[in-house]
């Protein structure tokens, strides 16, 4: 049934007919919920890998992008290959998913994906076992918004959500993407990739000797590799710092939609877009922070996606329901204080 569904957007409708809905700026997050399934009881299974929102478009673009630099576009059977990975499912709940954070934390639990308004009103939700990655629960949360609340101007998640495939939806949807600042993931010693120069005009890398490392193939991950001449990469005085590959070679890979990404990382430096940012922590942030300190949302005994959406919904309509009350409430007039209270059964 539906019926969780339609409560939520019931209250939401109510929200917006008071006026209180503001959907330009969107906040979106993930928090997971931990399973009352025991992490040791558990069965290995290979599954096959969930399709990504984005997969159909990126397979076309790619097989443009090879096309235009002489290559053989891939057949569709290629897509099909190596799609499986090896799962643990609990032998309690197979719907959860199997979460590791840290050392110490691990277990199943299920990830609820939610997306609120700058005054905190929570305007989609979307449950998924908890080994799903945040990023790939972005689009459709977005694509519910507008097609239930309204297309929003700007969209704030934190670095987890930082991809191409991401950025590429939010601008040619006519969304400013606000995100931020990543770090590298360059290992200790070796020179970071902004310190190789992409030239658009020539499409190539410059390495920080001056070397040109020229475009090779485009994988079917709709990755671009640039790779540089083994033969002058051997006299290299810096070659140490570079690449300790076998043969070297250095080798740059840069995705097809990344040209979107560098946008969303030149807006990151508008005062605007940082503003914007700054919210996320009175807003999504405080929804889960309320949702597991006052709604039981730390952990649950239900079992199952269907019962935990419908656990997702009637606690996010709840919320909705109690900020729409303290936005509304009206107090007694100060002379009529006396009857106020008497009216609610109390002596003053």
């Amino acid at each position: 049934t539906d019926l969780f569904e339609q409560i939520f957007y019931r209250v939401l409708k109510e929200v917006a007919d008071r006026g209180l809905l503001s959907s330009e700026h969107v906040f979106i997050d993930s928090t997971h919920v931990k399973e009352s399934a025991n992490k040791r009881k558990f069965q290995k299974k290979v599954v096959r890998k969930e399709s990504r929102a984005y997969e159909q478009k990126l397979q076309e673009e790619l097989n443009i992008d090879r096309e235009k630099n002489g290559k053989k576009p891939f057949p569709p059977e290629k897509f099909e290959k190596d799609e499986h990975k090896e799962i643990k499912e609990s032998t309690t709940d197979p719907e959860s998913g199997y979460y590791v954070k840290d050392e110490r934390t691990k277990q199943f639990a299920y990830s609820f994906h939610a997306a609120t308004d700058e005054r905190g009103f929570v305007l989609a939700t979307i449950v998924t076992p908890g080994n799903v990655h945040d990023s790939n629960m972005l689009q459709p949360l977005v694509q519910k918004i507008i097609d239930k609340v309204k297309r929003p101007l700007a969209v704030a998640a934190d670095a987890a959500y930082k991809t191409p495939a991401i950025a590429n939806f939010l601008l040619e949807n006519q969304i400013l993407p606000v995100l931020p600042y990543k770090r590298p993931m360059t290992k200790e010693g070796f020179f970071k990739k902004n310190e190789y120069v992409y030239d658009e005009h020539f499409d190539c890398y410059l390495c920080p000797e001056g070397q040109v490392l020229n475009y090779r193939t485009t994988t079917k991950e709709g990755y671009r590799q640039y790779a540089s001449a083994p033969s002058i990469c051997a006299s290299c005085p810096v070659i140490d710092q570079c690449t300790k590959s076998k043969n070297q070679q250095k080798l740059i890979q840069r995705h097809i939609w990344q040209d979107y990404l560098d946008v969303a990382e030149d807006l990151r430096h508008h005062y605007e877009i940082k503003e914007i940012y700054g919210k996320r922590k009175e807003t999504v942030e405080r929804v889960f922070a309320d949702a597991k300190e006052k709604h039981g949302m730390r952990w649950t005994t239900l079992r199952g996606l269907k019962k935990m959406s419908m656990q997702a919904m009637l606690t996010f309509a709840a919320q909705n329901l109690k900020k729409l009350a303290n936005w509304t409430w009206i107090p007694p007039v100060r002379g009529n204080a006396h009857t106020y209270g008497m009216s609610c059964g109390t002596s003053s």
